[in-house]
């Protein structure tokens, strides 16, 4: 499917009436599996391409404070990406309105802080609303979003764009989850103290008995 065409699509209702209806369960498994693998190769491709998460890798290890914020779906990958990060990086924090409030974060921004923002259609307003006052009390914004015209696209420092375009009636989580796999990876490798930092959490881990095996 085209991205213009997939645009047209706003809502879940929408996907579901264009792609889901009158379709057998074989055919919607081909389609939605066949669809994914396109994705993620051309993802990966634009990747190799682009050198936005490689910018952005950089920002986030040459940051003091790391904020992660993200809305409804996309919490769900702010939480795998504040969680990934923080195996090798310290000051890493996941804004998740309960024990770290947003409020809290406004009221302290300081200029060598940055904040990863996941906003994905369509826009959770709190998650814009965050990260727009982040950048104007002077923090550093890295957005992970789908297009150019976003809401946040025009305010962050370093933009990483993907395609999640789908045969589903949601739009993918596919690309996203190896997008900012990819984006830890690259931080990770490139901060100071993250081996270190790793082994030690390897050992207590063992010394606390926190796994099976």
């Amino acid at each position: 499917m085209s991205e213009d065409r997939n645009r047209e699509l706003a809502s879940p209702q929408d996907r579901y009436d264009a792609r889901l209806q009158r379709r057998s369960s074989t055919l919607l498994q081909r389609r939605v599996i066949e669809q994914e693998r396109a994705s993620i190769e051309e993802a990966l491709d634009k990747i190799l391409a682009d050198d936005a998460i490689a910018l952005a890798a950089a920002r986030i290890v040459a940051a003091r404070r790391r904020f992660v914020v993200g809305s409804a779906k996309s919490f769900s990958y702010a939480s795998l990406l504040a969680f990934d990060l923080s195996a090798g990086l310290s000051q890493v924090t996941l804004v998740d309105g309960t024990v770290v409030r947003a409020v809290d974060v406004l009221s302290d921004v300081r200029s060598s802080d940055l904040m990863v923002a996941f906003s994905f259609r369509r826009y959770r307003r709190d998650t814009v609303e965050i990260a727009r006052s982040f950048k104007s009390a002077g923090g550093e914004l890295v957005v992970i979003t789908d297009f150019e015209d976003a809401p946040l696209a025009a305010v962050a420092d370093q933009c990483i764009y993907v395609a999640t375009g789908s045969a589903s009636y949601v739009d993918s989580p596919t690309v996203i989850a190896s997008v900012l796999h990819v984006l830890a990876t690259l931080t990770t490798a490139s901060a100071k103290g993250a081996r270190r930092r790793l082994g030690e959490r390897d050992r207590l881990n063992t010394e606390l008995g926190l796994y099976i095996s």
